[in-house]
């Protein structure tokens, strides 16, 4: 489909006869001869002299290859462009950031993985997280880990493949012994604090109480809410364990449920799989569609018609010329 970038430009296509019948023609002065007979002349002819000038006539040839020229002029500067097939392309409405537990605790071996085998937390976690990932086509995902400090392990990204490839090196440890769960929240805010997304969502996991953080969960839920941030708290583990290994539930509650979020329980990986099945269907996926239309500008080819045209009228005209040069040298 062709269509003018610029469609007033055709209003200049009368210009050249609006400027033929306005402006008076050019003048040019040119010698004559003076003789002292003239009145015989004119008795001899029997036609009497006048005052005035003689108006020269453009060739019908020549005045339709610059009607022509004119037109081509005028559609390079309507800009003329080729309209493709228009190209979508979705734009993800949600930033979804994960917020895992690598803490000491979390190697405890008491989950069972995708084959029935015993392994860690880390790992059923992991298993259940890739899966919940695999699902969510459409957001921007990120993720931090925290032990007794939290850190970005992936920053926001839509490339969701590489999420789960990196989150396949998660350790527990690897981020210190102790829990900074309030910390971590606190650092999912500041990497939320940008964004402009419609919804923001952090899906925290753990399995013990807040040991280590400057700022108490509860300070940080607060925040969140203010900045628009829903808090799902999901805890794993055993409730009925004592001392630093001790599940605060009260805490994860209300987290959840200042931020307008939820509080989920795993005892076991089918629980755990279950709770993010959930959490898939309670923050649905959104996106918005954005189609554009190719545009290829197309001005050269009227140009390159008009210079081609203009050549071919100046070839014709001279071409007599030079034949006749040709035959007198010939002679």
């Amino acid at each position: 489909m062709i269509v003018f970038a610029h469609p007033w430009a055709g209003l200049l296509l009368p210009l050249p006869m609006i400027v033929h019948v306005l402006l008076p023609p050019y003048r040019q002065m040119q010698a004559g001869l003076r003789v002292p007979f003239l009145g015989v002349l004119a008795r001899l002819s029997g036609q009497a002299p006048e005052t005035g000038g003689v108006a020269a006539r453009r060739g019908l040839f020549r005045g339709l290859v610059l009607t022509v020229c004119w037109i081509c002029v005028v559609a390079a500067l309507a800009r003329p462009q080729r309209l493709d097939a228009p190209l979508h392309r979705d734009q993800p409405t949600r930033d979804l950031l994960l917020l895992v537990d690598l803490s000491a605790s979390m190697d405890t071996s008491d989950f069972t993985n995708a084959e029935g085998e015993t392994v860690d937390r880390v790992t059923a976690s992991r298993e259940v997280l890739e899966e919940f990932l695999a699902t969510r086509k459409g957001d921007r995902v990120g993720v931090v880990v925290f032990g007794s400090a939290p850190f970005v392990l992936v920053p926001f990204t839509t490339d969701l493949v590489l999420v789960r490839r990196v989150m396949a090196d998660m350790r527990a440890g690897m981020a210190g012994p102790r829990t900074a769960f309030g910390d971590a929240i606190g650092l999912g805010i500041n990497l939320l604090a940008d964004s402009r997304m419609k919804h923001k969502t952090i899906i925290a996991l753990t399995d013990g109480n807040d040991t280590a953080s400057q700022v108490p969960p509860g300070e940080a839920a607060a925040v969140a809410h203010d900045r628009g941030i829903t808090i799902y708290a999901v805890a794993i583990g055993d409730p009925a364990a004592v001392g630093e290994d001790k599940l605060d539930e009260a805490a994860l509650r209300d987290v959840a449920q200042v931020t307008g979020g939820e509080f989920f329980r795993a005892m076991d990986r089918a629980g755990l799989a279950d709770i993010y099945r959930r959490l898939d269907a309670i923050e649905t996926r959104e996106v918005d569609t954005l189609s554009a239309r190719p545009r290829t500008d197309l001005f050269a080819w009227p140009l390159a018609a008009m210079l081609l045209l203009s050549l071919g009228a100046q070839a014709i005209r001279l071409l007599p010329r030079a034949r006749r040069r040709a035959q007198q040298a010939a002679e």
